[in-house]
C-alpha cells in the first residue's frame, strides 16, 4: 500500500469480488479494514465476516459509521446493479443539506457524474476517497502486451480497431465502457446492463444468424472523463466464460485503466478457452493526457 495512504480504511462494498480482494490485501499488510456492505448489492461472502450495512442512499448512516470507526480513507469497490431512486435520498438523516443537495443534483447525470458527486460528498465530511488500485496496484492491466498463448489474426486486428473506436465514443457520452465488433463492424455496445449482458446479447445474435457464426472482439476501456477512483472497467473469469459462449476470439483491455480480477485464474481460463487477451494504450493518452 502506498505510504501516502495512512490511517484506517473502509471498503464500501458493492457486488463482485473486488471488495473482498481489497480487504484481503489490507489484512495481509496487518491493517484492520472496515467493510460496509451495500444492502442488495454486496456478495454473500461479505456478510460472513465483521461488517456494517447501509442502503445505497444512506449517506448520513455511512458518515456516522465512518466517524465511529475512526476511518480516514474510503474505497468504493464493486458494482452497483440498481441505480438509487431520487425519493429515497430525501429521507431524514441522509446527510447535511449542502452535501445532500450536491448528491441529489447528480441523480440526473450519467454514472460518472453520479460517482463524482458521491466522492465529493464523502470527502466533504473529511474522509479521503482512494481507488482500489491504490491499495492493490497489481489488479490493473499491465503494460501493452499479449497475455495469453494465442496470437491475433488479421480479422481480429480489424475488429479490435473498430471496437476500440466505438468504446471510446460511448465512453465520451457516459454510456458504457465496452464494445464488440464482429466481421469488421460493431455489433454491440455496453449500456447500463453491463458487459456480461452485452455478451449474452451477442450469443443470442449468433444463434439467430444475425451475425457471423465465429470470431469477434470485446474491447473494454475507461471513459475519456473517467473518475479513476471508482468504476474502472474490469474483466474476470465470468467475462472469459461469457465471451467464449458468445464465440469471441479476443478480449482487448486498456493498460493501466482496466482491472483484471483474479489475474492468474482469468488468464488460465482464457488459455483453456482458446481466447486471446491483449492490453493496449489509447493513442490520445499515450502522452499522459
Amino acid at each position: 500500500m502506498s505510504s501516502t495512504i495512512a490511517g484506517r480504511t473502509a471498503i464500501v462494498a458493492g457486488n463482485g469480488q473486488l471488495p473482498l480482494a481489497v480487504a484481503e490485501s489490507l489484512r495481509k499488510r496487518g491493517a484492520d479494514p472496515l467493510i460496509v456492505a451495500i444492502r442488495g448489492e454486496a456478495e454473500p461472502a461479505i456478510y460472513e465476516g465483521r461488517h456494517a450495512e447501509i442502503s445505497i442512499v444512506e449517506l448520513g448512516g455511512l458518515v456516522k459509521i465512518l466517524k465511529a470507526e475512526g476511518i480516514s480513507n474510503v474505497v468504493l469497490a464493486g458494482g452497483i446493479r440498481h441505480r438509487p431512486e431520487f425519493r429515497h435520498a430525501l429521507r431524514p438523516g441522509n446527510g447535511n443539506l449542502v452535501a445532500l443537495y450536491r448528491f441529489l443534483r447528480a441523480f440526473r447525470l450519467g454514472d460518472d457524474g453520479l460517482l463524482r458527486a458521491v466522492i465529493a460528498t464523502i470527502e466533504s465530511y473529511g474522509f479521503r476517497v482512494v481507488g482500489a488500485h491504490e491499495i492493490v496496484p497489481d489488479i490493473l492491466a499491465p503494460e501493452p502486451a499479449i497475455l495469453t498463448r494465442r496470437q491475433p489474426d488479421q480479422d481480429s486486428i480489424a475488429n479490435m480497431h473498430a471496437a476500440r473506436k466505438a468504446a471510446v465514443a460511448i465512453g465520451a457520452l457516459d454510456i458504457g465502457q465496452g464494445a464488440i465488433a464482429v466481421g469488421g463492424r460493431v455489433v454491440a455496445l455496453e449500456g447500463v446492463e453491463g458487459t456480461d449482458a452485452m455478451l449474452q446479447r451477442v450469443a443470442e445474435l449468433r444463434l439467430a444468424n444475425r451475425i457471423h457464426r465465429k470470431g469477434g472482439v470485446l474491447v473494454k476501456c475507461a471513459k475519456p472523463q473517467q473518475e479513476v477512483r471508482a468504476d474502472l472497467p474490469a474483466i474476470g473469469i465470468s467475462t472469459i466464460e461469457n465471451a467464449a459462449n458468445a464465440g469471441l476470439k479476443v478480449i482487448a483491455v486498456e493498460s493501466g485503466r482496466t482491472r483484471i480480477l483474479g489475474y492468474e485464474e482469468t488468464i488460465k481460463a482464457a488459455n483453456e478457452a482458446g481466447l486471446f487477451i491483449e492490453t493496449f494504450v489509447q493513442e490520445a493518452r499515450a502522452d499522459g493526457n
